[in-house]
This record gives C-alpha cells, structure tokens and sequence, in this order.
C-alpha cells in the first residue's frame, strides 16, 4: 500500500511548490510539494475506503524516519476523516502525536478533528495527557486543538489554566500558546485582557500573544493601542 500511496502523491507533486513549503518548514528535507487541497482530497478517499487498512500499514509496517512530510499528514488527516468510533481514534492518534515533528503536520491535522466538538469533554481529558509531555510538537498538538475545537464559554476559562501550565522553551510551544491566546481575544476580548494583565506566562509567549492580537483585522485599533502598553520590558 505504501508504494502506491507514495505513486499517488509524486504524481500531485509541484516542484516550485516543493521550493516554497521546505521554507516554511524548517528542518524537514523530505518533501514532495503536494498542495493541501489535494492531500485533504486524497486522505478522504482513503478515509472512506479502508482507513483501517491504511492506518494498520502506516502505524504498524512503515519506519516515521522514511516517509515523505505528505505521506507523515496523510496519516494524520485520515485519522480525522475516517468514521471510527471516539476510543479507537484515540488509539491511532497515541500512536501518530509522538512522530509529529513540524507544525504543518500538526496544526493541519489538528484541523480536522472535528469529532472533538463531539465529545469535548473526553477529548480535553485526552488532550491533557499531552499538555504534560516534554516533547515540543506533542505540547503544540494539544494546543492547537483547543484552538480549533474549544474555543467556547464552557472551556475558555480552562484554556488559560492549561495556557499557564506550559513551561516549555520549544518555539512552536510558545507560538502555539501565544496563537491561541489571540483567537481567545478575538471570541472574549474582556476575559482575555483580564488574563493578559495578571498571567505567569513567559515574557515571550505573553508578547506574542499581544502581537497577534494586534495583528488581527478583527480588533480594533483603540484595542490595539491599549494592548500594546501592556508589553513587558518596555522602555519607560
């Protein structure tokens, strides 16, 4: 299955596209250039045929080192296309969140587990196992589904909890926490302004969420000005 899996995506390969992703992801040599449109297409397809199958082969018969960044999202993104029931898909995601080695594996796999929305409850508990690992993208794939699937009046007081539990040096932690800080702005600009004066977040992480926010259209530029004096290590 995997040859002809890896067939399927030469053949949607985009050489300058290959040129203009290996920027974004720093790192990661083995790309082939597959637009996203057409990896979602294709994860579907597999999904909707035999996701077990393809699942089995990827988590049980295929070495994480040699794959392909495409065939690493595949993976991820059939675990949240496919119909499984709600313990199963924990099952193949305890096995794919540890290979995870780049945010574009995790964030746009995180985007598609909608099923989250579903059973939040069971899913926040699964995600809080992650929030207290070591390992940078596992801590990034937990935030990132806050950010996509719980953004809600129910959770938003428990996110800034988890947001300050983080003490990790990883870039794509902070930027991750930093993220979803901002998108928490966005929906309860009055919580989360209450959360950005009183926090213990890092300094880099707690201005970079201001940063973000500032960079959104949806706020306004009174909102803006005021945030900003709220940078630490400003220059009196």
């Amino acid at each position: 299955m995997q040859t002809s899996v890896r067939e399927r995506l030469c053949a949607m390969a985009d050489e300058k596209y290959r040129e203009f992703h290996s920027g974004l992801v720093p790192g990661k040599e083995r790309i082939l250039g597959v637009r996203l449109p057409n990896m979602r297409k294709l994860a579907k397809e597999f999904a909707k045929e035999d996701a077990r199958s393809f699942l089995k082969e990827y988590q049980e018969n295929v070495d994480p080192k040699e794959l392909f960044y495409e065939e690493q999202m595949l993976e991820g993104l059939v675990i949240g296309y496919a119909k499984l029931e709600l313990g199963e898909r924990f099952g193949y995601l305890r096995s794919f969140v540890p290979k995870i080695d780049n945010w574009g594996v995790c964030d746009c796999s995180c985007a598609t587990y909608k099923f989250m929305e579903q059973a939040r409850e069971e899913s926040w508990e699964f995600l809080m196992g992650y929030l207290k690992s070591r390992a940078e993208f596992e801590i990034r794939f937990a935030l990132v589904s806050m950010l996509d699937h719980f953004i809600t009046e129910e959770y938003k007081d428990r996110i800034f909890q988890a947001v300050e539990s983080v003490h990790h040096d990883g870039y794509y932690v902070k930027m991750a926490a930093a993220w979803l800080v901002s998108v928490l702005y966005v929906k309860f600009p009055n919580e989360t302004e209450a959360f950005l004066q009183k926090n213990t977040l890092d300094d880099f992480t707690h201005n970079k969420s201001i940063q973000k926010i500032r960079e959104s259209y949806r706020v306004s530029k009174e909102d803006k000005e005021r945030l900003n004096t709220m940078k630490r290590g400003r220059k009196a």
